[in-house]
Formats: structure tokens, C-alpha cells, sequence
């Protein structure tokens, strides 16, 4: 990436866009709809100046309709469609999650819409202009959940003995135990030998509406003794489950290091190294090269004038 900043309200900083746009390959902006328009660079245009763009236009809501106007971020569009409603804790209030999904997946999705148009492209199609908005971003992201939602109603308290429990040195331990196999063996290692062979729990179905209890049993259990104990012997008998980590916790992990899915780098305006994933499919980010380097705002708005 290079930085380029300018004024899109002056006339000399649209005349740089200007001149950038017959060569381009992609335009993208995420203004709110219509403002894009207001400042000269809609989709008509362009597309006369340079017919193969690929023109992507990013909102909150969407280009029609009649929330189309609102301004929305990431927790709004979480609100709205539903995933913060799903996100309740312990204490029936919805929460919205920190780490911006919808912001994210609204860029993973408009990536796939565009490389797909620049592959068309390649084989011959013209341009096109592309709308993603985080309002479908994150229906998208909740499929599976929203087709089920819609016809069977809200998310259902786990099947016990699966679900999350805090240990007797205060870390936390998720398990997952769906399939009656999962079940029994959860109940083995925790020691609820009673609870095997009786018919109100011998279904997923029947220990989803006794999950409570189950899940009480299996607490009582756990708070016996450490998180990292009860790892060790759930993942000995082939069971899922893995104590909740932090982020410094996930990053430093013997595993996380082993499979190389975090590369420490070097970026403009800081002296300490970033601890950045590694995107899926692609090669290793190294410190300090192109591919790994984030630009400061406006970083190459000189070298990008004077090859103009």
C-alpha cells in the first residue's frame, strides 16, 4: 500500500484523483450513499473515464432503503441484525463483541466481491460497480444461526456438560460436548458416573432441556481443581475443550508459535514490534517488507504527486 492524502472538497485535490483514475484498476469508497456523488467521483462517471474500474461502494446500511442515510459502525450494525441479541451472558443482557466482526467481515467480503470481478475482468468482462454494506456482512456472517433462529427461535442453552467454567485457580475452561460420546466422556473424567445411562440425558435434545443442571453438576466438579489440570485430562481422552486465553496468552503460545500464525513487525511511527496474523493461504509476513508495512496517513503524498 502507499498513503496518499488529499482534500476531495478542493479542486486541486479532486484533480489528483482525476488523474489517477484511468489508470486504476479499483475505486473504492465508503462514504454514506450519495456523498460520493456530491464530490464528482460517482459510478457513471468514472465508468465513462475508464470503463474496466471496478468500482466498490461500502456503507452501513446499505445504497436503498430507508435507513440508507443513518450512520452506522461496527456495534450498531451488531445491534441490529440480531447478533447482540445471541450474545447474552449469564445475565440475559446482550453484549456486543470488541473485536469490530462486522467491520472485519464487511472487508473479507467486499475482498472475495472484488478479487472475483478483477478475475472476470481478466478474462474479458468489463467493470463493475460492486455495493457491500456491514448490514450484509453480518447477516452473511450469521447464516447458519439466522436460518435456524428464524424458524426455531432463539439460541438454546448449551447441552451440558459442555459449556464454560471457572477452575479453583480462577481461569476459565470452555468445553464442548454435543455427541453422546462427548457426553459420556466428559462425564467419566469429571467423574458423573450417575449421570450415565439415564434416559433423561441419553439425547442431545434431552440434555439441552436439562442443561442447567448438568451444567451445575459439572461446575461443582470443576471449581475442584485447576483449569489447566482439567485440560490435561479432557484432551488425554480425546475430548474438545481449551482454557480461555487472552490475546498476550494466545499470541505466546507454544502452538500459536509453532504454526507460525503471528509474525512480529516493525511499523512507521512506532519502535515496538506489532504482533500481526498471518493471513490464511498467503506466504509469512517479514518485518519490514512491503507486504508487512502499514503506511502513516499521507506517507507517499509526495512521491505519488511527482509521478504525476
Amino acid at each position: 500500500k502507499k498513503s496518499l492524502a488529499v482534500d476531495l472538497k478542493s479542486e486541486t485535490g479532486r484533480g489528483i484523483v482525476e488523474r489517477l483514475i484511468p489508470t486504476a484498476d479499483v475505486f473504492l469508497e465508503g462514504f454514506r450513499p450519495g456523498v460520493i456523488d456530491r464530490l464528482g467521483f460517482g459510478y457513471d462517471r468514472l465508468k465513462a473515464v475508464n470503463p474496466g474500474l471496478i468500482y466498490l461502494s461500502v456503507s452501513g446500511f446499505g445504497q436503498v432503503g430507508p435507513l440508507r442515510e443513518k450512520p452506522a459502525m461496527d456495534p450498531i450494525l451488531q445491534a441490529f441484525t440480531g447478533f447482540m441479541s445471541e450474545n447474552k451472558g449469564p445475565d440475559g443482557v446482550p453484549h456486543r463483541t470488541p473485536t469490530i466482526i462486522i467491520d472485519m467481515s464487511t472487508a473479507l467480503y467486499s475482498h472475495q466481491a472484488v478479487v472475483a470481478a478483477l478475475y472476470a475482468k481478466a478474462r474479458g468482462a468489463p467493470g463493475r460497480r460492486i455495493n457491500a454494506s456491514l448490514m450484509e456482512a453480518a447477516a452473511n456472517l450469521q447464516s447458519i444461526r439466522m436460518m435456524s433462529a428464524v424458524r426455531d427461535g432463539p439460541f438454546k442453552n448449551v447441552a451440558g456438560p459442555g459449556g464454560t467454567y471457572q477452575a479453583s485457580d480462577g481461569a476459565w475452561i470452555q468445553i464442548a460436548a454435543v455427541k453422546n460420546h462427548e457426553f459420556e466422556g466428559v462425564c467419566r473424567v469429571l467423574g458423573l458416573d450417575d449421570l450415565l445411562g439415564d434416559p433423561r440425558y441419553a439425547t442431545t435434545p434431552k440434555r439441552y432441556e436439562h442443561g442447567p443442571y448438568l451444567m451445575q453438576r459439572a461446575g461443582d466438579v470443576i471449581k475442584t481443581e485447576t483449569a489447566a489440570h482439567w485440560r490435561d485430562k479432557l484432551t488425554a481422552a480425546g475430548l474438545q475443550n481449551e482454557i480461555i486465553q487472552t490475546y498476550d496468552e494466545f499470541v505466546g503460545h507454544s502452538h500459536t508459535e509453532a504454526s507460525g500464525v503471528i509474525s512480529w513487525t516493525l511499523q512507521p511511527g512506532s519502535d515496538q514490534r506489532w504482533a500481526t496474523p498471518n493471513p490464511p493461504g498467503t506466504r509469512r509476513l517479514e518485518s519490514g517488507s512491503v507486504e508487512a508495512t502499514a503506511p502513516r496517513l499521507g506517507q507517499h503524498t509526495r512521491e505519488i504527486l511527482a509521478s504525476l
